[in-house]
């Protein structure tokens, strides 16, 4: 068993760390205009990234990018996170914003959504979440009926990160609402200027985004629009839910890793009754809380990106370290805000813009408290 990282990994790591040490960070507090990063601090940061090399990294190679395994994008993840330049959801600098089910894609479907997308010439967005099916798809009320070569679908969706401006999105509707999320759920491909799609109105949230909220009155949708099967909706999203909680996993890796840069060197600036701040056990403590609750969560990330790549991780992997990775990252930026007093307070700082990003992350992509439910339920029945 080996604890280390490949020497390629560990190289792309230091590229990664310096480029958002030099490029993101000292840009950071002025990069986005709104819930988006300001166009020609986008079109500088991209330019270097492909410059570095750092462009495209998960795209399979037979699509033009570099390939990356998981364990090498928790690597590129958990860099990422550690600077508020970035939009809280993406798109990022790293390059197009693919989504892993465009890679199942038939021939003719990937000729019109995947290859555009890779080319940079259409944006796409991933639609599933409602007002009454967020956690529980099974719950979904957006229909898709079946109607000669057509489906016909209606519906609404909710909390649609990057939809205002997508030219199609990745939709999740119920073909047969009494198979529930087993079997009753499909996924379209529906271009964004069908008629009867509309873009209703979008939400700014605290972490500065603005995700949208879509309704759909009978839009007809080609048959051949339907990705894989009939039924297969969320049978085509298993393939990346791990990664995804990877992903948010490695963002509180991220976030905890910048927060203890900060508070370790404000705790030896800081003078307060004669002493440095580091002298007092209270932050001594949290500092070290910090820094052994990082390492942890650190190991389980890296052990479950390298068995998900080996094909042998269980769901319940998925499920503790998802949990463990949200829940650090909101625990050690609210240490290092403490620290900080008042500073902690400014928007002047990057401290608060971390502590609500990291707060969301505990409740996007699948709550702590579903994760927690989901994974006791697998302890109890392997424990018999």
């Amino acid at each position: 068993m080996d604890f280390e990282l490949p020497e390629e990994l560990r190289l792309l790591q230091q590229t990664m760390r310096n480029f958002v040490d030099r490029e993101l960070i000292p840009v950071e507090m002025h990069a986005m205009d709104g819930p988006n990063m300001r166009p020609e601090i986008r079109a500088d940061l991209e330019a270097k990234a492909k410059k570095l090399g750092l462009w495209n990294l998960d795209v399979p190679v037979e699509y033009g990018g570099q390939g990356l395994n998981l364990l090498g994008m928790t690597v590129v993840w958990q860099e990422m996170a550690r600077t508020v330049a970035l939009p809280p959801r993406g798109p990022y600098v790293f390059g197009p914003d693919v989504k892993p089910i465009l890679y199942t894609l038939n021939d003719k479907q990937k000729e019109k959504y995947l290859f555009p997308v890779l080319r940079g010439e259409k944006k796409t967005a991933f639609a599933q979440s409602e007002p009454d099916a967020g956690s529980d798809p099974g719950a979904m009320r957006t229909t898709a009926v079946r109607k000669g070569d057509t489906y016909v679908i209606n519906g609404y969706k909710r909390w649609i990160t990057s939809a205002h401006g997508a030219d199609f999105v990745q939709l999740v509707a119920a073909t047969d609402r009494s198979k529930g999320s087993r079997g009753g759920l499909s996924m379209f491909l529906v271009d964004t200027n069908t008629p009867g799609f509309k873009i209703v109105r979008r939400t700014e949230t605290m972490m500065g985004d603005a995700p949208a909220e879509i309704a759909l009155d009978d839009v007809v949708v080609p048959a051949e629009n339907m990705i894989g099967k009939e039924g297969d909706g969320m049978k085509a999203a298993q393939g990346w839910i791990t990664a995804g909680r990877l992903y948010q996993a490695c963002r509180g890796l991220g976030v905890a890793k910048r927060s203890m840069e900060l508070m370790i060197d404000y705790a030896k600036q800081r003078v307060t009754f004669g002493a440095p701040l580091a002298d007092r056990q209270a932050v001594q403590f949290k500092i070290a809380d910090s820094y052994t609750e990082h390492h942890m969560v650190q190991l389980m990330v890296h052990q479950l990106a390298a068995r998900t790549d080996a094909g042998a991780a269980g769901r319940h992997e998925s499920f503790m370290t998802k949990i463990a990775g949200t829940e650090l990252g909101f625990r050690v930026a609210d240490r290092c805000m403490q620290i900080y007093g008042g500073m902690g307070l400014a928007t002047e700082m990057p401290i608060s813009k971390m502590w609500r990003d990291a707060r969301s992350f505990m409740i996007t992509e699948g709550p702590v408290e579903v994760m927690r439910m989901v994974l006791a339920r697998e302890i109890l029945r392997e424990h018999n």
